[in-house]
Order: C-alpha cells, then structure tokens, then sequence
C-alpha cells in the first residue's frame, strides 16, 4: 500500500508545535519502504487551512508530537490519519518506526 506522510519539521526534527512548524517533510511510500522525501514551505499559520492543504497535496497520513482534538477532526474530514504522540526524530526515523511499528 503506497502512502504519503506529512511530518512538520523545524531544523531537521518533529516539530512539536504542528501549527507553527516551518516546513513538511513530506515522504512517499510503497509497502513499508521509503521512496521519496521532499521538504516543503509551510503556509503561513491560518487555523483549518492546513487540512485541505495537505489533502490538495494527496497526503494521506500525518505524525505530530502534539495537535488539537479539532484539528484532528478537520485532517480525518479530509480523508488524512492523524498519529499523535511521536517522538522528537528526524522525519524518515518517525515514518520508519511507524511502517516497522517500532514507534
């Protein structure tokens, strides 16, 4: 199954604060492989605009440190799952646990 990971990313790491990171990692897989990553620019912070604009960039899963329950809501309306509670690593670390379910 191929899917595609957003992580917000400030220095190179999970950023905690999801609404206020700098850029997306945004990683595409096939099965449990990484097969590409591409560092974005965040939107400027907006409340509810960052849903359907991960959702215009065909993500499909998204892995926060923390994020609003409301939040949440608005990612799984727009068809994206929503993995809280990720340790501080870089972006291909979190997705690799995650696929290898070792996070």
């Amino acid at each position: 199954m191929n899917r595609k990971f957003a992580i917000p990313v400030a220095e190179g790491m999970l950023n905690e604060h999801f609404g206020h990171c700098s850029h997306f990692a945004i990683i595409l897989t096939e099965g449990n492989k990484i097969v590409s990553q591409d560092l974005i620019d965040a939107p400027p912070h907006q409340p509810g605009l960052l849903p359907p604009w991960l959702a215009e960039r065909e993500v499909t899963d998204v892995i926060a440190g923390g994020i609003g329950q409301r939040a949440i809501q608005l990612f799984n309306q727009q068809n994206i799952n929503v993995f809280v509670g990720a340790p501080k690593l870089k972006p291909e670390e979190l997705v690799d646990g995650f696929l290898n379910n070792t996070i």
